[in-house]
């Protein structure tokens, strides 16, 4: 097992990706599949993933067998070597395994237990006694790196990248070149007419919500213009398990005429309500993910200001598509950087970063989006 450094592959070579629960990050990831494919036409991709992102994982056109790491199986272990002997028995020993959350300790044993030929991303020794030294190679020293937001951290390794954001990240360690601003996700119609406009109201970090008072505002400009809004997200009791709503949801479905729609989709309907939807008024969130790759017009609420400090590491994450715009907050704050955003709730009274993003600022830009809409 070595560090992949663009070493040659076989003709139809076996790879492994190995992603996260998140649905954000599996968006993100699909430049990265995309790009293997360009670049290994006749390769056969295995993808690692989770219970959570199954539906997208399922239909993408770029995987070739899914399998859930993060699940909740009591047989976790036995289905996971049934599965890779089944893997190895049709598509041979694999030759690359990527590790697209190195920060996972699962990816990291599960990596190392494949044994594959070569490696990207953080791995164990075979003996799984410490990690992988990889310290001398230039894509895994900057991944090694604990700095992915900052411009000083592009500027280090301007040699090897041309933006910091995250599915450029992921593709160098590949080697891959392809567009890695173009995401793609399969979609399928809702079983219910889509409202003109889709929102979603949490985070899995409480600092980059935005106040109720905020949501209500834009949602009463909708209902004085007769456009209809729908909340998107999981069943309610999921979205109180893994997503910090603070009972924001039902304070809005209990103050306004916001259609309900939680739990109401799969993940590929979702994308294709999203693709039906006029505009997607959204936090940084996986939402925002989806939104953005099936080409809705989209706002997207970031507690960061125009030179990207702010609640969320923007520069890593923020879509670069031309029909995404950003509702910026006028408050600096650099505390979440400092913290390298580790901190789940805002370090400073009265959460400025998010407070100082103006209704009007999102009322503005849905206006524009409308008219464009309606002179289409």
């Amino acid at each position: 097992m070595q560090c992949f450094s663009n070493q040659p592959l076989r003709s139809n070579p076996h790879l492994a990706i190995f992603s996260s629960a998140k649905v954000g990050n599996f968006v993100v990831t699909t430049p990265l599949l995309r790009g293997l494919k360009e670049k290994y036409p006749n390769c056969s991709i295995d993808f690692f993933g989770s219970e959570i992102t199954k539906d997208f994982e399922r239909y993408c056109p770029y995987i070739d067998w899914r399998f859930s790491i993060y699940s909740e199986s009591s047989n976790f272990l036995e289905e996971f070597t049934q599965a890779i002997n089944h893997r190895r028995e049709i598509a041979g020993d694999y030759d690359l395994a990527i590790n697209c959350d190195e920060f996972s300790e699962i990816n990291v044993v599960l990596i190392t237990s494949i044994r594959p030929m070569y490696f990207s991303g953080a791995a164990l020794s075979r003996d799984f006694r410490s990690k992988v030294d990889t310290s001398q190679d230039p894509v895994q020293k900057m991944l090694a790196d604990s700095d992915w937001n900052s411009g000083a951290f592009l500027k280090r390794y301007q040699q090897i990248l041309k933006s910091n954001y995250i599915s450029e990240i992921f593709c160098r360690l590949a080697y891959v070149e392809t567009d890695f601003f173009r995401l793609e996700l399969p979609s399928q119609a809702p079983n219910f007419s889509v409202p003109d406009i889709l929102i979603s109201v949490t985070a899995t970090r409480p600092a980059k919500m935005w106040p109720v008072e905020s949501w209500k505002q834009v949602i009463r400009w909708c209902e004085a213009h007769q456009i209809t809004v729908g909340l998107v997200g999981n069943t309610p009791k999921i979205q109180q398990k893994l997503y910090y709503g603070g009972g924001i949801e039902e304070d809005l479905l209990n103050d306004s005429s916001l259609i309900d729609l939680r739990g109401k989709t799969s993940l590929v309907e979702l994308a294709g309500a999203f693709r039906q939807a006029k505009v997607a008024l959204v936090l940084d969130s996986g939402p925002l993910h989806i939104a953005c790759a099936v080409g809705c017009s989209t706002i997207a609420i970031f507690g960061n200001d125009h030179e990207g400090d702010g609640a969320s590491p923007f520069q890593l994450w923020a879509p670069r598509q031309p029909h995404v715009k950003i509702a910026f907050s006028d408050f600096k704050c650099t505390l979440c950087e400092e913290n390298r955003f580790k901190n789940k709730t805002c370090l400073v009274n009265n959460h400025p970063c998010m407070n100082h993003i103006s209704p009007k600022t999102v009322i503005n830009y849905l206006i524009q989006y409308l008219e464009r809409d309606r002179k289409a």
